[in-house]
């Protein structure tokens, strides 16, 4: 069983990186106000203002940042500004082993898969595909359910998702069971033949993504075929597919084509409609807690991601 990290307090601080590309800074404030408005204390990375082409900062410095965040006994949460591109570049050059004694809640999705599948792959540890400070909460019209799907870090509680959150399609019905893995389409593919290989062996396969035509998530669904990862999960939660539509329809698949093509044979309960990714609202979930997704009654129950803090000491 992966660990799940501890439960935030009010009062607690909360670390905030950006591990990939850099951060719009009016939305990165909003984003921290939030935060703020929720009861915890920030404290931002040495060099989360730092630019370096697309990048935030040098690769050595956003590794940095992210070991000084799990070090620090005073920050019980690493939230990722956004996300963008560089995640890839760093997981190797990061310390699995600091993370690992020191665990605490990790949260951010896109580009951040990445570092979801090493640290689940390198430490067993319990993380979040979650909106973002300056993707999503800095926006002006950010919606209310994206925000207050950050209070599941408050309280170990169940959660259903269901089509009251959002209009369900099933693919493939039947119902099954197993750890949730998986995030951002393409980086889930950027994994394959690395150390931090996605291993969807009897799990929930989750994918999503973004600004992708038909063609090039066509590519991406028969590499992970071809690599077995669709053989080996247990069932699939389709989340959103936003501006995935094709530049010219009449050449081309729909992604619903693609689902038949790659989804349905596996005869394996399937789900899609699920907001969670580049979507708004934009629910978060756990990374390596046990779930059930039930494709015939279109819904998905997902165990707590965080764990008291006495049930840890």
């Amino acid at each position: 069983m992966n660990q799940r990290p501890a439960a935030l307090r009010t009062g607690d601080t909360v670390g905030i990186i950006a591990p990939a590309s850099p951060p719009d800074e009016l939305k990165l404030a909003k984003g921290i106000a939030f935060l703020e408005s929720l009861g915890l204390k920030v404290k931002k990375g040495k060099y989360i203002d730092c630019r370096y082409g697309y990048l935030a900062g040098h690769d050595h410095e956003r590794v940095e940042d992210i070991h000084h965040m799990f070090q620090d006994p005073e920050v019980k949460a690493v939230i990722c500004a956004c996300g963008g591109y560089g995640t890839g570049r760093i997981a190797e050059a990061i310390d699995y082993d600091l993370i690992r004694r020191n665990p605490k809640i990790f949260w951010g999705y896109s580009d951040i898969t990445f570092l979801h599948m090493a640290i689940q792959q390198q430490t067993g540890l319990v993380t979040f595909h979650g909106p973002m400070l300056s993707s999503d909460v800095g926006h002006d019209d950010v919606h209310p359910y994206t925000k207050d799907t950050f209070l599941q870090l408050f309280t170990p509680k169940a959660f259903t998702y269901a089509r009251h959150l959002s209009p369900l399609h099933t693919f493939y019905h039947g119902t099954a069971s197993g750890e949730i893995t998986g995030g951002n389409l393409a980086l889930i593919v950027t994994t394959l033949g690395t150390p931090f290989e996605i291993d969807t062996k009897g799990k929930l396969l989750f994918i999503e993504d973004i600004d992708e035509e038909p063609y090039k998530i066509d590519r991406m669904m028969q590499h992970l075929k071809s690599a077995g990862k669709l053989d080996d999960a247990a069932g699939f939660i389709i989340g959103d597919f936003h501006q995935c539509e094709p530049k010219k329809k009449e050449q081309s698949l729909t992604l619903e084509q693609l689902w038949e093509t790659y989804i349905v044979p596996q005869q394996k309960p399937a789900l899609g409609g699920f907001r969670i990714g580049h979507s708004s609202p934009n629910f978060a979930i756990p990374i390596g807690v046990q779930a059930t997704l039930d494709a015939t009654g279109k819904k998905l129950h997902i165990s707590p991601g965080v764990a008291a803090k006495e049930a840890i000491k």
